[in-house]
This record gives C-alpha cells, structure tokens and sequence, in this order.
C-alpha cells in the first residue's frame, strides 16, 4: 500500500499504512565527491608545480645566456681583497682567495655549464634519434650493425671514457664537449629504436606499408610524432646527469684551463680554503647541486606535461 501524509503541527508528514513515520531530512551524502574534488584540486597544483619548475627552468637559461652582462664585476681579474666575506664591500658572495669576485665567477660558469650541458644533450640526443631511427626501421643487417656499436658504447663505463678522452685531446671547451658526447648518444639510439620498432608493428603503419608508401613517408607520418616524446622527455630528464658529468670532468682539471671561470674547477681550486674562508668552494658547488636538481625535477614537469597531452 502507499504511503500516507498525515498532517503534524500543520505540515504534512509521510507515514506508512502502520502509521510510522518515515524519516525525511538533506539527501544522503554521496560517497566520492570529495574524493573527485580532492583529485582535481591535486591536479591544478600538479599542473601549476610543473609549469613554475618548466618557468625556472627557462629562467635559469635567460640567465645564464645574459651572464656577462649580469656579472658585477670582471670575473678573471681580482677586483678586492682576498677572502672577503659575502655581503661585504659590495661583493654579494664575497671574493676569493686571490680576490676575484664570486658572484660572477659563479654566474659566468652557470653560463659555461648550463649551455654546454643542453648542447651536449641536443646533439647527442640528434645522434642517437638518428642512428635509433635508421637502425629500427630498415632491421636486418643494417639494425644488427649499429645495435652492435652501440652496445659496445654502452658496455664501457662512460664517465671512465670521457675522462679518457678528455684526457687525451687536452684541458678545453671544445675537448669537453667532444668527451662527454662520445658515450651520451647510444643511451637514445636504445630508446628511439626500441620506440621504433614498437611503432612499426603497429596496424597502420603495417597497412600504410603495404599500401605502397615509401620509407620516407612512413617516418615523417608515422614514426616521428611517436618518437618524438619519448626522446624529449628521455633528453629533459637527462641534462642534469649532463650537468654533473661537466662538473666532474671540470673538477678533475679536464675543464677549460685556468683562469676560466667554471663551477667544478672553481670547487677543486677553492677546496685548500674550505676551513679559512667556506664560501669560496661551498658556492659553486651549491650552484652545480641546485642545478642538477631543477633540471631533474623540470624534466618530469615536461613528462607529466606531455602525458597529459597525449
């Protein structure tokens, strides 16, 4: 039978045929909404987190592209007294020991580090897309030829062959870059081919195939754009790891010779001081550590970012 409304103190109330009221009240909570909302306020500051690391990111780059400008003060010449504090006598980090200014000796090297760890980066990134991208698409001999090469690269310890190489070619930028290039490309030419190959099993590109369409075409349509973000977000992950192999080969005397301001080799220089005057190889030290970190964290900023896109 239907329910009854029986009217209380003037306001009608819904009972049963035994004359028992039947509760009425707000509508019961509905489990998950706070848990969605929750979920979607986590997503805006993961969003508005990975776009302010990807801005100081950038920010560090215009810096450091602007460095000679930025600097205070002549970075080679000694400009005050040896060993000044930071904050004093107009010298923001202090000087050293033969009283060169710090600050710009550690804007200057940013500049050195930062720009030659993303050069590095790019053209190992084009080498490896380039051979991984050969290698996958063409398979049979030519896939085994530059597979095998590139595992003999990758069987080496690469720190232990760009201190060789560098060793050998001599204290320099260039030297540098030429060491450090040799062992980074074959970690993309693994990845970029492995992503190939995936690709090219794929039914659209089997079908385009054997529709008849030539290699080149199929790369440029179908392969690319599926490569792509899989390199970028392999490179954006990676100049950090750059950036501590340059600081390590300039920490070793393997930089630009002195008196060139760069941040490893002003660490090793400044080490004899570390109790007399701390600031001298603790700053740019410090500037190498908060560099490898932002460029890590940047670099998953730029997944999450491309994820999302996808």
């Amino acid at each position: 039978m239907a329910d009854v409304l029986v009217p209380v103190d003037g306001q009608p109330v819904r009972t049963t045929p035994t004359g028992a009221p039947v509760a009425t009240g707000p509508a019961p909570r509905r489990w998950g909404t706070g848990r969605r909302r929750s979920a979607g306020t986590n997503t805006r500051v993961r969003r508005v987190t990975d776009w302010t690391l990807i801005g100081l990111l950038l920010l560090v780059t215009v810096v450091a592209v602007l460095a000679p400008a930025l600097a205070p003060h002549d970075p080679v010449q000694p400009v005050g007294v040896p060993k000044l504090p930071p904050f004093s006598d107009g010298h923001v980090l202090g000087t050293d020991q033969i009283g060169r200014d710090t600050l710009s000796r550690v804007l200057v090297g940013l500049r050195t580090s930062w720009l030659l760890a993303l050069v590095v980066t790019g053209v190992g990134l084009l080498v490896g897309t380039l051979v991984g991208l050969v290698a996958g698409m063409f398979g049979g001999w030519v896939d085994a030829l530059l597979m095998r090469t590139t595992e003999v690269f990758l069987a080496l310890p690469s720190m232990l062959v760009a201190v060789a190489v560098a060793a050998a070619l001599g204290p320099g930028l260039l030297n540098t870059f030429l060491a450090v290039t040799v062992v980074w490309w074959p970690y993309y030419a693994r990845i970029v081919r492995g992503e190939v190959r995936g690709i090219m099993a794929r039914p659209h590109v089997e079908a385009a195939r054997m529709a008849g369409v030539g290699p080149l075409r199929v790369m440029r349509r179908h392969v690319l754009p599926g490569v792509v973000p899989t390199a970028v977000i392999t490179a954006s992950l990676d100049v950090g790891n750059v950036v501590m192999v340059l600081a390590s080969l300039s920490f070793l005397g393997l930089g630009q010779p002195a008196p060139a301001p760069e941040l490893g080799s002003d660490t090793s220089r400044g080490l004899v001081e570390i109790l007399d005057a701390w600031w001298i190889p603790l700053v740019p030290g410090l500037v190498v550590m908060l560099l490898s970190l932002l460029s890590n964290l940047a670099g998953d900023a730029v997944r999450n970012r491309l994820a999302h896109r996808r």
